[in-house]
């Protein structure tokens, strides 16, 4: 879609179909979110389905904003996402990209549209059509140095994912399933196995589990970041219900820490909402200090689009 503004603006939106359309997304997001790790081409790919819209924003024929509109891992609410670089905002490229987005979530049959914001401006953007605030989330920072391993425990085995891949899928079964409802979020996560097989792991390596006998009971792990080597974002941390209060967590979260520091990694970060005291707790007994507070809001669909509305 192209159409030319009165001071000759040019924007154009066009869905990614190539991996040099992907790097282009993946560099917005970049600029956007400099604290965050992008997926890379590879994990992108791996995660198209028919249901997902990737788009790309050209303002006179440079990419300034990207987007994505795909089913969200809450329960009958879509996705909806559009970012645009801070210096091509207010010029009319988030709107036209909110448009499409949000048609083509209709489209899939969401009545619920919803994202997180982490700067003011941007909510500012997001009330102008309709969305209302609905959950906070904080991130934790924690620098990483000279990290001892925790000592075997005796109840139970930490093992890697690189060990023992066939686990990862009865992780899935025996921990994703029983503690997904626990987070904090107004509705159900609703993650597949197919999600959680592409999207919740990225390094077999980096992600361990606690087995006891031939049950998976607890996982902790690392997202590694192909940008930033020397970063990594923590991954779902979780332990069945009978197994907490163990040290279940904290000596999960402790070998990814000693095997982040092995492997050269000096900075990892989580996001936790601000419902579950449990986990900052034990992400701030284990040294993490906090950053930055994102915001989830969401709107009804359709959207109604003023005449004029700039970002």
């Amino acid at each position: 879609m192209s159409r030319v503004e009165p001071n000759d603006r040019v924007i154009r939106i066009r869905p990614v179909e190539t991996d040099a359309d992907y790097e282009a997304w993946r560099q917005v997001r970049l600029a956007v979110l400099p604290d965050e790790r992008a997926p890379s081409i590879a994990e992108l790919r791996k995660a198209e389905t028919p249901q997902r819209l990737f788009l790309v924003a050209e303002l006179n024929g440079e990419v300034a904003a990207h987007g994505v509109s795909d089913r969200s891992n809450e329960a009958d609410r879509a996705s909806v996402i559009a970012r645009v670089r801070p210096e091509a905002r207010r010029r009319g490229i988030g709107t036209a990209l909110l448009r499409r987005l949000t048609e083509h979530a209709t489209a899939q049959g969401f009545t619920v549209a919803g994202c997180s914001i982490d700067d003011d401006g941007s909510l500012e953007f997001a009330k102008r059509f309709g969305y209302t605030e609905y959950l906070r989330q904080v991130e934790q920072v924690r620098r990483i140095a000279d990290e001892p391993w925790p000592d075997p425990p005796t109840e139970y085995a930490v093992v890697q994912v690189s060990d023992r891949p066939e686990l990862w899928a009865a992780a899935y079964e025996q921990v994703a399933v029983p503690t997904l409802p626990d987070l904090d979020t107004t509705a159900p996560l609703d993650v597949t196995a197919e999600e959680w097989a592409t999207e919740w792991i990225n390094d077999p390596a980096a992600m361990f589990l606690a087995v006891a006998g031939d049950q998976v009971i607890g996982v902790a792990g690392l997202m590694l970041d192909t940008d930033r080597p020397e970063r990594a974002e923590v991954a779902y941390t979780a332990v069945r219900p009978e197994w907490r209060g163990k040290a279940v967590a904290s000596t999960l979260k402790r070998s990814s820490m000693a095997w982040a520091a092995e492997h050269g990694i000096t900075e990892i970060y989580t996001w936790t909402q601000q419902g579950n005291a449990n986990m900052r707790r034990l992400n701030e007994h284990l040294g993490f200090m906090y950053r930055t507070v994102s915001v989830n809001v969401r709107a009804g669909l359709p959207l109604e689009f003023p005449e004029q509305v700039g970002t």
